[in-house]
């Protein structure tokens, strides 16, 4: 096992990693990481994050024979003082030990550098998953729900949802408003919310924005937005995926059904540019928000889940 800060990454290992990273992402029909976690890998400080936040931060726990790397686990500090761990495992070499040995390695090294409780995510979580965490002290803590839908929506979804006015994002006049709005709907929530209009600038230049998919909803009483919906197009997935990004309402107009003609107008949206299954994530214990998407035909596709081990001795 060898342990290397993610910033000293150097171009022949990180081709490696890309390489297992796709590898792993081919044979599961998933991305093998999260959105920021992936990009902190693969960009090498660039991407849609620029190299900004804690992910860039990160250390990789590498397993490797001749240059090629069997796994590793990320590990990333939060604001919180507790770190994230990420396994990503070739599909030939799945056969238990090797994700059992980085999954230690990993307790090992976040033990050697502080006492922050640990988080242990499994994409596409399952029994096996939750045998391994539990091997390791660790214990079920959040499930992410991957939620799909066929589009477009049933013609009585649509009649029951109250009509919106929505526009394109317009990238400068808006930008304040949207942080306004997207840092009070999300003030509690561990990535979405305290958004910088640095961090959002870097996400505006990813290359799959299109911003005629970024939704926003302007105050029929005043300045400034009532909520938005960011939808984002996955077009190397199959079926080809359209995910409802972010979708934010500002909590002033809470209890006036903003949230479900939000939800509708993206997906609508995604419809009119030939997307035929929506997607979106939520926490499977926000009761409101999954009996919402289940009203709009949502199913859930399956689970993202994070184990949690506090003691590291």
């Amino acid at each position: 096992m060898d342990v290397v800060a993610l910033s000293e990454i150097d171009d022949a290992r990180r081709r490696a990693l890309i390489a297992l990273l796709q590898r792993a992402d081919a044979a599961d029909d998933n991305p093998p990481l999260p959105e920021p976690q992936y990009h902190a890998v693969v960009d090498d400080g660039g991407g849609e994050d620029g190299g900004s936040g804690e992910v860039h931060d990160g250390q990789l726990v590498l397993a490797e024979d001749g240059g090629r790397p069997g796994g590793f686990v990320l590990l990333t500090p939060a604001r919180d003082g507790s770190t994230a761990i990420h396994l990503v495992v070739d599909p030939a070499r799945r056969d238990g030990a090797l994700a059992s040995e980085l999954v230690g390695a990993a307790v090992a090294t976040a033990a050697a550098d502080g006492d922050g409780p640990l988080h242990l995510w499994a994409m596409h979580a399952g029994p096996a998953d939750d045998d391994l965490a539990r091997q390791h002290g660790f214990e079920p803590e959040r499930d992410v729900v991957q939620m799909r839908v066929p589009l477009p929506l049933a013609d009585d979804v649509r009649r029951a949802t109250r009509p919106i006015v929505t526009r394109p994002f317009v990238p400068g006049p808006d930008d304040e408003a949207w942080l306004r709005v997207n840092n009070r709907a999300f003030a509690s929530h561990p990535e979405q919310g305290s958004w910088t209009l640095e961090q959002l600038h870097e996400r505006l230049a990813a290359d799959w924005v299109d911003l005629e998919g970024f939704l926003v909803a302007d105050d029929p009483d005043g300045d400034g937005l009532i909520g938005f919906c960011w939808t984002k197009i996955h077009r190397k997935r199959t079926p080809v995926l359209g995910e409802i990004y972010v979708i934010g309402v500002d909590p002033s107009h809470h209890g006036g059904g903003l949230g479900r003609a939000l939800t509708v107008a993206g997906l609508n949206s995604m419809a009119e540019r030939g997307i035929r299954v929506g997607m979106l994530y939520t926490d499977a214990d926000n009761e409101a928000a999954t009996a919402l998407y289940r009203r709009l035909g949502f199913e859930v596709d399956h689970v993202d889940r994070s184990y949690r081990r506090t003691a590291l001795s």
